[in-house]
This record gives C-alpha cells, structure tokens and sequence, in this order.
C-alpha cells in the first residue's frame, strides 16, 4: 500500500491558481519592499527598535525586509490569528506573545496585510500593556474597504489591493500559496 503525501485539496488548489489574477508581479512586490525598507530606516534608524512578525503571514515581508535594514535592531515574533486556516476570521487566538522586553523600546509590527485590523490592533494593545514607547506598523498589503476597520491605517505600506481574498508573499489561501511569487487576487464566484 502508497500512502501518498498528496494535499487531499490539490486539484482545487491549481485551479484558484489558474483562475487567479496577478495584481503585483514578484518585480512590483520586491520593488514595494525595497521602498519599505527606506522609509523604515529613515524612521527607525537611531532607535534600536524591535521588529515583531506576526506569523505567520509576515514572515516573507521579514525575511526580505532584514537585509536592507542596517541599523541596530532585535526581532521577536508573536502569533495571533484570527483566520486559523480559513477564509473568513473569527475571534484573535493568541498561540505565541512576545518575549523581549518592550519597556521603554520602539516596535515596528511586520505584518502581511492590514484587512480589518483586528489582529494588529490586539498586537499594538499588547505593546502598550507592555510599555513599548513608540509603537510603529509596516505591511506589505493595504487592502482597500469600503467598510469600518479597527485599525486604519499603517504607518508603513507596501502596495494596495482590491477588497478580494489575496495571497502571495506570505498570505496564505486556506494555509497554502504563500510561496506564490507575486500578489494574486482570487478569481470571484
């Protein structure tokens, strides 16, 4: 007997990708980030900041964001999720709080994709509980609402994106997808 390592979902996996529409090319996206580490190092530059990834769809924007930023800097990494492997979110469970230190420190969340904002806004509270004293934001993608979100706006965005389910560069459809290479748009039912 084979036991096969198959995704039981594959087949529908390979048709979200062929049916799925680019909007940013790995070119654009890479270029979004280049952007982003300059203006993150024109800010953040002589503040020895921590850099904290909200897993697990920052961790692409991270890793890419890590060698263009030189200045002092530490990392840690929370996981709050609200979408636990699903389209559509629910309340924020928290897997994993930070373990530096934010007493009196700058924090730049890293995140992939401000939606509502639920999950930054419970991250940037958890920062304030912790006494960080400036508390930044970077997201790759901005997805533009025509609704009320928690969280407006971060003070660092890569690209913006149509109100359509996203994934690429670290955001995940149904937890797969995010080694897409460029921003894809799921096609509409």
């Amino acid at each position: 007997m084979t036991v096969s390592n198959m995704n039981p979902d594959h087949q529908k996996l390979t048709t979200i990708i062929s049916q799925a529409e680019r909007l940013y090319s790995e070119s654009e996206v890479e270029a979004a980030i280049d952007k982003l580490a300059v203006d993150i190092t024109e800010c953040l530059i002589d503040k020895n900041p921590i850099l904290l990834c909200l897993m697990t769809g920052a961790v692409v924007l991270l890793g890419k964001l890590l060698t263009k930023l030189h200045f002092q800097l530490e990392i840690d990494y929370v996981h709050a999720t609200r979408y636990r492997g699903e389209t559509s979110g629910n309340s924020i469970k928290w897997l994993k709080y930070p373990e530096l230190e934010m007493a009196g420190r700058n924090v730049l969340l890293v995140d992939d994709i401000l939606d509502e904002g639920h999950t930054i806004a419970a991250v940037v509270d958890e920062c304030r509980k912790r006494a960080a004293i400036d508390i930044y934001t970077c997201v790759l993608v901005d997805k533009q609402l025509n609704r009320h979100r928690e969280f407006e706006r971060a003070d660092f965005t890569g690209l913006t994106v149509p109100d359509r389910y996203v994934f690429g560069y670290g955001m995940d459809y149904k937890g797969y997808l995010r080694n897409s290479p460029g921003i894809f748009a799921v096609k509409e039912a």
